[in-house]
């Protein structure tokens, strides 16, 4: 009787051989047969359970690996004129992959944003791990740029900021009153002019570029910050509401304060300090430091903890914040506003005299701040 293989095996295996990795072609390379093969499904069960591999239909891959087949968005061209796309639906655990497109001489030319549906073949390069050969391009959706607006003798013309160093013509009527020299927001639009530019549109004129605005929104672009929340991850963020956990410690009596300028909206943390009453530890002080607790609301595998780890972080510049989560949550359900009750994290920590932290504890509980 062949040895049930480890996990780590059948692993390896289906990561070597994504192309055939049904439960009957695993138990066949094992030589894995009769009541083993019970003990193997249970096997990929737990491997599936635990996200370690990924069950499609009636065959399992690495979740962490992309199938031969998916959906790829464009991503800028480089300076070499080779262009890169990524995985539009990436759930593995490590950063998303980049592909090298390769193309024949029949194949469309694409750009920024487009989607494409393409077989992909893992490769061994320092830069990129996989490319990609197009099987068909999916219908486009109207692209945004921001570029500076110029007039010509042949109409408005739309010089991009971005990487790509794209040129769109706009007619007049389309231009919104912009004026030579203005930084602009525009979407292409179809058909071609004369001039062999695509068409587009101004739907927005941000005006000088050297502007505080202009400088933020230049910064979002060029370096491809998502500033722009998908429809799905929207409507789970509305759908987020506040219960009270009897498993969370009360905090609430305890009158936390949080620190931010005036016009914040999103307030992550609060403080609270007192004297020591411990006789032992005269002088000394009691430190509370209270942070919202953002996995109350956000589930490992949803939307919404999928463009958080994307995204990473909050992007802040001197006019606007990119936020990781929508407003509904970043400034709301997991902002500490006054008088609320909130959930959060929070430790105590003791001091004596001198400052030396004595001990701490952590807390998972509720807190209402009163200022």
């Amino acid at each position: 009787m062949s040895k049930l293989p480890t996990k780590k095996q059948i692993q390896d295996w289906i990561k070597d051989n994504p192309k055939k990795s049904s439960k009957r072609e695993i138990a066949k390379a094992f030589g894995i047969k009769g009541s083993m093969r019970v003990e193997l499904k249970k096997v990929l069960k737990e491997l599936t359970l635990s996200g370690e591999i990924d069950k499609n239909k009636k065959s399992f891959k690495n979740p962490n690996q992309l199938p031969s087949v998916c959906i790829l968005q464009m991503m800028a061209s480089t300076s070499d004129g080779d262009l890169f796309a990524r995985p539009v639906d990436w759930k593995g655990d490590v950063p998303e992959p980049i592909v090298l497109m390769v193309f024949r001489s029949s194949d469309p030319a694409l750009a920024y944003g487009d989607r494409v549906l393409a077989k992909v073949s893992i490769v061994h390069d320092e830069q990129y791990q996989y490319e990609g050969r197009i099987i068909r391009v999916l219908k486009k959706t109207p692209k945004n740029t921001l570029g500076i607006y110029k007039e010509t003798s042949e109409g408005g013309r739309i010089l991009s900021i971005e990487k790509s160093g794209r040129e769109w013509s706009v007619k007049l009527s389309d231009a919104l009153g912009a004026k030579d020299g203005e930084l602009v927001e525009a979407e292409q639009i179809k058909g071609h002019r004369a001039s062999g530019l695509n068409a587009a549109r101004v739907i927005n004129i941000v005006g000088d570029p050297s502007g505080q605005k202009a400088v933020s929104l230049i910064a979002i672009h060029q370096h491809g910050i998502p500033h722009q929340f998908p429809e799905d991850v929207l409507n789970e963020s509305e759908n987020s509401h506040f219960s009270v956990d009897a498993k969370r410690e009360d905090l609430t009596k305890i009158p936390f304060v949080t620190i931010d300028p005036s016009d914040a909206r999103d307030h992550d943390d609060a403080v609270y300090s007192h004297p020591d009453k411990d006789p032992s530890n005269i002088g000394g002080h009691v430190l509370w430091v209270a942070i919202a607790d953002v996995a109350h609301f956000v589930k490992p595998g949803s939307a919404l903890d999928k463009e958080a780890r994307k995204r990473g972080n909050s992007t802040y510049f001197a006019d606007r914040v990119v936020p990781m989560l929508p407003d509904r949550l970043s400034g709301d359900l997991c902002s500490i506003h006054e008088g609320i009750e909130r959930p959060c994290l929070a430790v105590c920590i003791t001091i004596d005299k001198s400052g030396k932290k004595l001990k701490q504890t952590f807390h998972r509980a509720n807190i209402k701040s009163v200022a």
